[in-house]
């Protein structure tokens, strides 16, 4: 068993370099924040929309089918789970539902009846006015499918497309992020954009070395976790002898000797930046990447105008 490649989500892909590759990695971040907050008060059919855009992207980047197979099975599975455990609960809605207009002409002619008072016959002058033929919709219905126990209303199928959608967008479009960008463009991208907040004093490049050290830290994390797993496997323990205490004794000396094991990889860390002389960040940059702008990313901004702009003309929740 290895984590570092078994792990379908949040790994960083580094051959083949495909065109999300060489896109400029602020112009991804916004992309990114946009797949994120686009979904706000938006109808299905925008989210829907959203997941086809994250699919068509992974297909022509030509991301190997290896990878993209990997991290989008299984989250196809979760959200068509979530959307079939949704359709099928209970919308909420306690009330019986009827229909607001008659079944037939007969009810509405009964309905209409006069009174008992006598009433004055028409004039013959006049000519009698000709009775109003209604017409009874039987079109829509509020229960989509309902057979035995199961009952899916308009409600809970609309809650349900929403919900799988939105859960499909958050967590594809993050990882498809984290798959085509390396950690020090990650970084190197959110220290520029937040340069404005140095006027206000805010510690940009502070918050950035921590973000660039926590994405590095992440792949140590994975090691020690399955080099742990590994020596409680290789031990042959018989866990039906021990009970649930002494298999939940043993989890928790593990868990100590991970925390242990992670408090010294950051000392160690620690150590090493020093020695080096980092002690400042403002003093010792490193400038892993030169930020600029092609004609790809050029591209990618006016698709982004573009997006936008259908989001407000289509995507607005009635």
């Amino acid at each position: 068993m290895d984590l570092l490649r078994s792990l379908p989500l949040g790994l960083y892909l580094e051959q083949p370099q495909t065109w999300l590759h060489k896109l400029d990695p602020r112009v991804k971040f916004i992309w990114l924040m946009s797949f994120l907050t686009t979904y706000i008060y938006a109808n299905n059919l925008w989210r829907v929309l959203l997941v086809i855009v994250l699919i068509v992207a992974t297909l022509t980047a030509r991301i190997p089918r290896r990878v993209w197979q990997q991290q989008m099975g299984w989250l196809l599975m979760l959200c068509f789970f979530v959307l079939l455990i949704a359709a099928i609960s209970p919308d909420g809605l306690g009330i019986s539902y009827q229909p607001r207009l008659p079944n037939s002409d007969s009810e509405l002619v009964s309905n209409s009846k006069p009174s008992s008072t006598p009433t004055q016959p028409p004039s013959t002058d006049v000519p009698a006015e000709r009775p109003v033929k209604t017409q009874t919709s039987q079109d829509y219905s509020y229960i989509v499918f309902a057979g035995g126990p199961v009952r899916v209303t308009r409600r809970s199928l609309d809650l349900a497309i929403s919900l799988s959608a939105m859960l499909f967008t958050l967590i594809y479009s993050t990882n498809l992020y984290l798959l085509t960008t390396a950690p020090e463009e990650i970084t190197a991208g959110i220290e520029s954009l937040m340069q404005p907040l140095r006027r206000w004093k805010v510690p940009v490049t502070e918050i950035t070395l921590t973000l660039t050290l926590s994405l590095r830290f992440i792949p140590l994390v994975l090691e020690e976790v399955q080099n742990l797993i590994r020596s409680v496997m290789t031990r042959a323990i018989n866990w039906k002898k021990l009970g649930i205490k002494g298999a939940a004794k043993i989890w928790l000396i593990v868990a100590e000797r991970l925390l242990k094991n992670l408090l010294l990889r950051a000392e160690q860390m620690a150590n090493a930046m020093m020695v080096r002389g980092f002690t400042s960040p403002n003093e010792h940059r490193v400038q892993w990447h030169n930020l600029r702008l092609t004609g790809r990313d050029w591209v990618a901004i006016a698709f982004l105008i573009l997006l936008w702009g259908v989001r407000l003309a289509i995507g607005n929740q009635v």
